[in-house]
């Protein structure tokens, strides 16, 4: 293996590839980051990196990573370097990204996570972990007990493990020590997401102590957020490029499409980066944009990732490359575009075409696989909240009935040919025993229906919607999936 990246080994890198426009040595920190993962780093920290280039600050991030040591391994060695490589129609670019100083591995060491929390210095405290690690019943606006960390760190709530836990005791310990409490800010594809981890932070906060969480009420802001950027998970290829690119071994870097975007409500404790100098918009409502990325891009998304993985379709490109899916994704956006209401200076045809140019993007590697993850948790804020808008106004229902009825063939866990796959989804020992003993679409429909908390009684109590899934599902199992996108499309096409 080549020398690793380090502060020391940016004068040595070629001049083909971008470097911090500042000395990340010469910058202290003020955000801590939960959840240092691919997007995080393809997203907020490159627009944090551009900030300190151009308007300076003590705003380098702290990372923390809640279960794997792996990435505080790869990245403190590098003094936080990485390289973002960009992949796009126009070919490839390398970035070196400045902005995180380290990474605490919370699992080894939990002490430091909570200091960094409590570090005077932390201004903002931000996540991006996966939608089933908060914990939260939306429904109750309460965090959920029965949840394994949000169980755990009740029951110990100056140790915790989780994320909802970590704010909380970040919080507590500001507080003792006469502090001002950080801004938290959730940049993860929920659904109103400041005010979802307002709610579960408060409710856990008043569990603990009463008090604490009225401080926090009175004090603490939770801008919602909107987040968009491609960002498939790295490979050995991944690596190999970066060293290719730079001379140096990378063992954190990743890559991503040339487009980003960044929704911001503007509403923050104790100041911010000047993150819209890298184009990061600020707004008083982000809930417009929000529904119109989760609608036309997610609930694509997973559409495509349902329908094209279990057509041996392995990279979102590939589904894009096959005209009758492609059409179906141009269908589905359409009528997602319908559930909306009109956004200033937003036209949802053009926002579709610029989805399907990225989709289609042949640089960029996104496995169906990969987006099928985690479909009970996805499905109702990506398909179902657009379905029902759909069946209440009177439109075109059929795009998200067969968006459905492919996500509940996939948690059948068997392709056509009968090769078996796991969901990754944190229901699936629910829905495999739900699924037990199905022998018929209308049997694994009421089955996948009953679920509870995925399908809203609006969708479940409507005969001619779970009779238009059952149908679709129906096709989906006699003719395989290939076959019914085929009679899908050219039904369309009609």
């Amino acid at each position: 293996m080549s020398e690793r990246l380090a502060l020391s080994k940016l004068t040595g890198l070629p001049r083909t590839v971008a470097c911090p426009g500042y000395d990340p040595a010469a910058h202290g920190s003020g955000i801590v980051h939960i959840g240092v993962g691919a997007f995080h780093r393809a997203h907020q920290a490159v627009y944090t990196d551009s900030a300190l280039a151009r308007k300076g600050g003590d705003w380098r991030i702290d990372g923390i990573s809640l279960r794997s040591t792996d990435i505080a391994d790869a990245l403190n060695p590098q003094d936080g370097l990485y390289t973002l490589i960009i992949r796009g129609e126009e070919g490839i670019s390398a970035r070196v990204v400045g902005s995180i100083r380290r990474v605490i591995a919370a699992a080894r060491e939990p002490d430091a996570a909570l200091a960094a929390l409590a570090a005077p210095e932390t201004r903002i405290a931000s996540m991006t972990v996966t939608e089933k690690a908060y914990g939260i019943d939306r429904a109750r606006g309460a965090v959920d007990t029965g949840h394994p960390a949000i169980a755990a760190d009740l029951a110990n709530p100056r140790a915790p493990a989780g994320v909802i836990g970590m704010l909380v005791e970040g919080l507590r310990l500001r507080r003792e020590r006469g502090l001002a409490p950080y801004t938290v800010l959730c940049c993860d594809n929920l659904p109103d997401n400041g005010s979802l981890v307002r709610a579960g932070v408060l409710n856990f906060a008043r569990r603990v102590d009463p008090a604490l969480a009225g401080w926090i009420e009175n004090n603490v802001a939770f801008p919602a957020t909107m987040v968009d950027r491609i960002t498939p998970a790295a490979t050995e290829a991944t690596l190999a490029e970066a060293e290719r690119l730079t001379g140096f071994a990378d063992l954190a870097a990743i890559e991503t499409e040339p487009f980003t975007q960044w929704v911001i409500e503007d509403h923050f404790t104790a100041g911010r980066p000047a993150w819209e100098a890298d184009g990061a918009i600020f707004v008083e409502d982000v809930a417009p944009y929000e529904a119109m990325k989760l609608r036309m891009l997610n609930g694509t998304h997973s559409m495509l990732a349902y329908a094209g993985f279990l057509s041996a379709h392995k990279y979102v490109r590939d589904v894009m490359a096959d005209a009758a899916l492609a059409r179906l994704v141009r269908r589905y956006m359409q009528a997602a575009a319908a559930t909306l209401s009109p956004l200033p200076g937003i036209d949802f045809t053009d926002y579709a075409n610029a989805l399907a140019k990225r989709f289609a993007n042949p640089a960029i590697a996104h496995e169906t696989y990969q987006i099928a993850m985690d479909g009970t948790e996805k499905l109702p804020q990506r398909i179902l909240g657009a379905a029902s808008h759909a069946l209440e106004n009177g439109q075109d229902i059929r795009p998200f009935a067969f968006a459905v009825a492919a996500w509940m063939r996939y948690a059948l866990g068997r392709t056509d040919d009968g090769a078996p796959y796991t969901l990754r989804d944190p229901r699936e020992e629910v829905i495999r025993g739900a699924l037990a003993g199905a022998n018929d679409a209308g049997d694994i429909a009421r089955a996948l229906f009953a679920l509870p908390g995925v399908f809203p009684e609006r969708l479940t109590g409507d005969e001619r919607w779970t009779s238009l899934v059952t149908e679709i599902l129906a096709t989906m199992l006699h003719k395989g999936m290939a076959g019914a996108v085929k009679e899908e499309a050219e039904r369309q096409s009609r």
